[in-house]
C-alpha cells in the first residue's frame, strides 16, 4: 500500500475563502428558530419558520476549527461554494487555529468579551465549561440521527453534534514487532514487556529510539494515559464526575491512583526514549511513520497523519490499550463523541448558523467528509465501516467492553479550575527527574478537599 497523496493547506485565521466543518450550530432550512424566537409568541413567528426557504437565509458566519485534516477536505472541496448552492446568500469565513489547546484558550476570551464565532467546536470536557454560550440543538435532525448527541446533552439540553465517534488506539508495526519476537500485547504487564524488549532491541543501535512515541512536549499528547486510562480502570465514564464528589479521590485504591501509578511506571521505565519531554506530537508521529519507534498511542484520526508521513504502511496495525491486569478481566475500550459542533449565542445569523449545521450532516456534504478521514461515523444515517487497519483491534478484541467517556460536568470543572489540576500536565511532569508522584497525590487530595469546601459541593 502506498500512502494517499494529500495537499495540506493551513488556512490563515480568519480566512474568508473556504467553510470549515468543525463546528456549528444546525438547523434545518424550513424549521430554524433561535433561542429566542422559541420564547416568543407563536403565532408570527410560526408563520414566518413555515414559509421560510433557503433564499430567507442570508448573511456572515464564522465557523472556527482546530483540525488540519478538516481544513484539508473543506479547500479541496469548496465547501462554501456547495454551501452556496443552497444558501446563496450566505458568506462564509473559516477561522483556523493551530491546535486545540490554543483554540481553547482563544475561546475562553473570546467568551469573556462576547465575540464566539457563530459555530465552534467543543469536546466532551468543554461543552459545560461553554454551555451558557451554546444554543439548544435538540430539535435539528443531525442531532436527532446522531447516535452520540444526546448522550453528551447538559439539563435536557443538546448543545454540540458531534462530528465523529471516537476511539483510541495503539498504533505499531507488525515488522518491527516479529522482528524483535514481540506479541500484541492484552494486559497492561504484557504491554510493558513487550515495550522494554522493543527499546532494549532498536535501541541498541539507536540511541534516538522511541518504543512508544509520546511527545510530552506538548504536554496533551499524554492524554491516552492520563485522561482515559482512569475510567478505563473500573469501566466508569463518569470518573471525573465522581472524583467531585469525594474529599480525597486521590487515595491509595482509587481509579486515579491505580490508573496513574501505571503510567508512571511507564514512563519512568525508559522505553520513551531519551528525551520524550524535547519532542511535540508532530515530531513524534513523524518518528514513527519511519520507523524510529515501534508503538505511537492516538485517536483514529491520528492514522491519516502516520499515512501521510510514509510512503509504505503496509505493515501498520493497531490495537487497543491494554489497561487490564489480567486476561480474564474485561477488556474495556473508550468510545467518545468528538468535536461537537455548536451554535454559539454571540452569533448574529443563528438561523443560518443552524442551517449550516443541519447541512453539514446532511448527504449533501457529512458522507464526504467522513469517508475522507479515518475516524467512525456518529451518525446512524450516514453508517461507515472502520478503516482496515483501525478494523483490526475491534477483531482481536471481539467481547471488548465500551466505556462511553465523560469529560466531567461543572462540579468536576470548579474543582479542576480550583486546585489547578492538569492530568495533562500532570503527565509530563511525571518525565522530570525527581518527580514525587505519592506527594503529588497528598497535595491534590488537600487541595480537593479545600477546593470542595470552599465551592459548598457536595
Amino acid at each position: 500500500m502506498k500512502k494517499r497523496t494529500v495537499a495540506l493547506t493551513i488556512c490563515a485565521a480568519a480566512a474568508a475563502a473556504a467553510l470549515a466543518g468543525c463546528s456549528g450550530g444546525s438547523g434545518s432550512a424550513n424549521t430554524q428558530t433561535t433561542a429566542g424566537a422559541a420564547q416568543e409568541a407563536a403565532g408570527d413567528t410560526a408563520a414566518k419558520e413555515e414559509g421560510s426557504t433557503s433564499a430567507d437565509l442570508s448573511g456572515d458566519l464564522v465557523f472556527a476549527i482546530w483540525d488540519n485534516n478538516l481544513m484539508e477536505y473543506i479547500d479541496e472541496n469548496d465547501m462554501v461554494g456547495k454551501f452556496q448552492e443552497k444558501y446563496p446568500d450566505a458568506n462564509i469565513e473559516v477561522e483556523k487555529i493551530k491546535d486545540d489547546s490554543e483554540y481553547w484558550n482563544a475561546m475562553k476570551m473570546r467568551a469573556s468579551a462576547n465575540q464566539l464565532p457563530d459555530v465552534m467546536f467543543n469536546k466532551p470536557f468543554t461543552l459545560s465549561r461553554f454551555q451558557d454560550y451554546l444554543l439548544d440543538l435538540s430539535d435539528l435532525e443531525a442531532a436527532k440521527n446522531n447516535e452520540l448527541a444526546a448522550g453528551y446533552a447538559l439539563n435536557g439540553k443538546i448543545l454540540g453534534v458531534p462530528m465523529t465517534a471516537g476511539y483510541e488506539y495503539v498504533y505499531y508495526w507488525k515488522d518491527m514487532f516479529q522482528e524483535a519476537g514481540v506479541e500484541v500485547p492484552t494486559t497492561w504487564s504484557q504491554l510493558e514487556e513487550a515495550a522494554k524488549t522493543l527499546q532494549d532491541y532498536y535501541g541498541a543501535e539507536n540511541p534516538d529510539f522511541m518504543a512508544i512515541a509520546l511527545g510530552a512536549k506538548d504536554e496533551w499528547p499524554d492524554y491516552p494515559f492520563m485522561e482515559f486510562m482512569p475510567a478505563l480502570e473500573s469501566g466508569n465514564g463518569q470518573n471525573w464526575n465522581d472524583m467531585a464528589k469525594t474529599d480525597a479521590p486521590f487515595a491509595d485504591g482509587t481509579d486515579i491512583n491505580k490508573a496513574y501509578n501505571k503510567a508512571y511506571n511507564l514512563f519512568t521505565s525508559g522505553v520513551f526514549g531519551k528525551d520524550p519531554l524535547g519532542l511535540g506530537n508532530d515530531q513524534v508521529t513523524a518518528l514513527f511513520a519511519q520507523k524510529g519507534a515501534a508503538m505511537l498511542a492516538l485517536g483514529d484520526w491520528g492514522l491519516q497523519n502516520i499515512q501521510n508521513g510514509t510512503d509504505d504502511y503496509s505493515q501498520l496495525g493497531t490495537f487497543y490499550l491494554p489497561a487490564r491486569d489480567s486476561e480474564s478481566d474485561p477488556f474495556r475500550v473508550i468510545v467518545q463523541g468528538d468535536s461537537f459542533m455548536g451554535v454559539t449565542t454571540h452569533s448574529k445569523n443563528p438561523e443560518l448558523a443552524k442551517a449550516f449545521v443541519e447541512w453539514f450532516y446532511s448527504e449533501d456534504w457529512y458522507p464526504g467528509y467522513i469517508n475522507y478521514v479515518t475516524s467512525a461515523s456518529s451518525m446512524t444515517n450516514f453508517p461507515k465501516e472502520k478503516d482496515p487497519i483501525l478494523a483490526e483491534a475491534d477483531a482481536a478484541q471481539p467481547d471488548m467492553e465500551l466505556v462511553m467517556y465523560d469529560g466531567g460536568g461543572d462540579d468536576f470543572q470548579a474543582i479542576q479550575n480550583e486546585t489547578a489540576f492538569d492530568y495533562k500536565k500532570l503527565g509530563a511532569e511525571m518525565f522530570t527527574e525527581g518527580f514525587d508522584l505519592q506527594a503529588r497525590f497528598d497535595e491534590l487530595n488537600t487541595k480537593w478537599a479545600a477546593a470542595r469546601a470552599k465551592l459548598g459541593i457536595q
